[in-house]
């Protein structure tokens, strides 16, 4: 397969995995409550983006750099509400 088409179906299943914590963050955001929100889940998954962020950086694979890159973001955001909001 063409490394370009690889890259692509790599941006694609990254914006798709990055985006589904889009609608979660914006809903703690809005009610301003997480109580619903499994703390111990979020802190394993933002240590797991942390780490695959780290790989993507040390092997230079833009598609992990970008989709952790924001997906922690997010999941991080969830994360610091659930800590505030409990």
């Amino acid at each position: 397969m063409d490394p370009f088409a690889i890259k692509l179906i790599g941006f694609a299943a990254a914006t798709c995995t990055t985006i589904a914590y889009a609608p979660q963050a914006i809903k703690v955001w809005k009610t301003r409550s997480a109580r619903d929100i499994s703390l111990g889940m979020f802190l394993i998954m933002v240590l797991g983006l942390a780490l695959w962020l780290i790989y993507g950086l040390l092997s230079g694979d833009a598609p992990l750099v970008a989709a952790n890159t924001v997906t922690m973001v997010l999941a991080g955001g969830i994360l610091v509400m659930k800590l505030k909001y409990g």
